[in-house]
């Protein structure tokens, strides 16, 4: 599953802003709280509402690509391009929904609108499995099928946008309004928000497993309309329970946007483009004050020095009598400039994390192709391909048992580091990322030549040999989505914390788009002079899929070169200002505790 996991449940509080980290004094709320308000009293409206909200998402991601292809008669590359898009989209809009949050509606708000987005779009996808006039006439082995007309797509589309709205809105959101609800300033408080954590990510699980399972079966093996009517259900019902317990939330106001802050320095630097930063211009850097206050003050480094002329007090007249800038958008602090150059850093990280998710991106539709069109009988139950995605699941968990109950535990009485470092986790993922495009295509090719032997649309393959490509493709979850999200956390302040959940979806999303825009030159390169194109059409025997694999594992091999040569330089945060050396492996043995 393209990064379900990881991606949702460690972005949520990611894109919580500033005031809801640990051990930072939360902003004014909107009026003074009831007595009884926040705490677990609120929160098992929170907890109740994420439950259901992530049992109806999960239900439609899990098996959108199948629905596409048996349903709407898409081609491959149709089918591909769709999802990409959506899934891309969907991990784009996010942004936009931090920013409105922060800035103007507030959480709770936002979560609503989101929620209320996301139902619509569901309702609207179900009716499409419902109304058959709503789609093309039904198709068995892809001959001659008739192709979705253009209003049954934009149909479709328009299920799909509100969905990625949707998310926009609830991503960024929902941890974050449950951190809200307990007075971090207390230690009993804080203990109260590490449980939330694990009862959040508790609930994600069981409604992962619940969408992986009986969603997808009902979808596959009864009904389309029924197994897309639960999820539908489910958000009409997480809605409701969101607003049973709006009377006892503890609502934040709005306190502004760290992106804006992040922009001005980069508006600030341009409109100082000309100047020289060796002719003794003085710097603006005062005490902090407002949102960063209690975090480390950051010192001037001379890295990036085009972004110090935003801090360059060119004229005294840029500053009032206060000594503070007549306009921000003109004049930024040294912290300010710090905290950008800080963002630019990661940069590099952040390519070798697209690579990494171009390749979990393959299983989650090629992948799922390949398990429509292999044997998946077993007696007289049909495993529905959809199911796969469980694979990917249960490797990333049995690997996160053996780590922290085998491996750990031996290297305890060891001197030396006993956790694996990001620079090791990212390399292991980028090779089981070469891995698994390896296996997928030695799976595929062997897939194929069955069925064109028998000469039949499925394969005699059975479905069951996919689990190694997917397990794999699990795996580079485990090492490298994780090692990377954690590497953005700890390398960014505790100000910029929303930053890092925000480019941790950005990769994803880029990586959406790329494998959209690489599919399709990959398909026009190779259906030129008549010969077996390596992608397109209804039938995967009639192409060469795994020459597509060999091509992406030629990528991970690349990214694996990038990232040794070049990126993993900038994984070393001891030159970070407030933090030393020891940053990464305290956090680590804090961990292990």
């Amino acid at each position: 599953m393209e990064n379900m996991i990881i991606a949702s449940a460690s972005s949520s509080f990611s894109f919580s802003s500033r005031e809801a980290a640990l051990g930072a004094p939360p902003p004014p709320l909107d009026s003074s709280p009831k007595k009884a308000a926040g705490g677990w009293r609120s929160v098992k409206y929170i907890l109740g509402n994420e439950s259901f909200e992530k049992l109806a998402s999960m239900g439609l991601i899990a098996n959108l690509t199948v629905y596409l292809q048996t349903q709407y008669n898409m081609d491959g590359l149709l089918v591909v391009n769709v999802f990409n898009v959506w899934s891309g989209s969907c991990n784009l809009t996010p942004l936009a929904g931090a920013f409105v949050s922060d800035a103007y509606l507030g959480r709770f708000r936002t979560l609503l609108c989101g929620s209320i987005s996301s139902f619509l779009g569901t309702v609207i996808i179900t009716l499409t499995a419902g109304i058959n006039d709503w789609r093309p006439a039904s198709c068995h082995g892809y001959v001659d099928c008739e192709q979705p007309h253009r209003w049954q797509l934009a149909i479709l589309y328009v299920g799909l946008a509100l969905l990625a709205i949707g998310a926009g809105g609830i991503r960024p959101c929902n941890i974050a309004f449950g951190a809200d609800q307990f007075d971090t300033r207390t230690e009993s408080g804080r203990a109260q928000l590490t449980s939330f954590f694990n009862w959040w990510y508790f609930s994600f699980t069981v409604a992962l497993v619940l969408a992986l399972t009986v969603v997808v079966y009902v979808q596959t093996n009864i009904s389309w309309v029924v197994g897309y009517a639960i999820p539908a259900g489910c958000l009409f019902f997480s809605i409701l329970v969101f607003l049973i317990g709006r009377h006892v939330y503890i609502m934040k106001k709005p306190q502004g946007s760290v992106f804006i802050e992040i922009f001005k320095v980069i508006v600030a630097a341009f409109k100082k483009r000309s100047l020289d930063l060796a002719s003794g211009h003085s710097l603006y850097d005062p005490p902090l004050s407002g949102w960063d206050q209690g975090e480390a003050k950051l010192d001037r480094t001379d890295k990036f020095k085009f972004y110090d002329k935003a801090a360059v007090i060119a004229d005294p007249s840029e500053l009032n009598e206060e000594g503070k800038p007549r306009n921000s958008w003109r004049l930024c602090s040294v912290h300010q400039v710090e905290q950008l150059k800080l963002l630019v850093g990661v940069v590099p990280v952040w390519f070798t994390g697209i690579g990494c998710f171009i390749t979990m991106d393959q299983m989650s539709t090629f992948g799922l192709m390949q398990a429509i069109q292999s044997n998946n009988s077993v007696g007289k139950f049909k495993i529905p391909p959809g199911w796969m995605g469980l694979s990917s699941m249960i490797a990333l968990s049995i690997w996160i048992f053996i780590y922290e109950k085998i491996y750990l535990p031996a290297k305890r009485n060891s001197k030396k580091d006993k956790r694996l470092t990001m620079r090791q986790r990212i390399n292991i993922g980028i090779v089981m990322a070469i891995l698994c495009m390896l296996v997928a295509a030695g799976v595929e090719k062997k897939r194929r030549e069955l069925a064109l032997k028998n000469g039949s649309l499925v394969s005699p393959l059975h479905l069951l040999l996919l689990i190694p490509q997917f397990s794999l493709s699990g795996l580079i979850e485990a090492f490298s989505a994780v090692a990377i999200m954690e590497f953005f956390t700890t390398h960014l302040p505790e100000s910029m914390r929303t930053i890092a959940g925000a480019i941790f979806f950005l990769s994803s999303s880029a990586a959406s788009y790329l494998n959209t825009v690489l599919v399709n030159i990959v398909h026009h390169w190779t259906s030129k002079n008549g010969q077996t194109p390596w992608l397109g059409g209804h039938d995967l025997n009639k192409i060469r899929l795994e020459n597509y694999f060999y091509l992406t594992a030629g990528l991970a091999v690349l990214n694996l070169l990038y990232f040794n040569l070049f990126s993993c330089r900038y994984l070393n945060i001891s030159d970070v200002p407030g933090s030393s050396g020891q940053e990464e492996s305290d956090l680590e043995l804090k961990a292990t505790a």
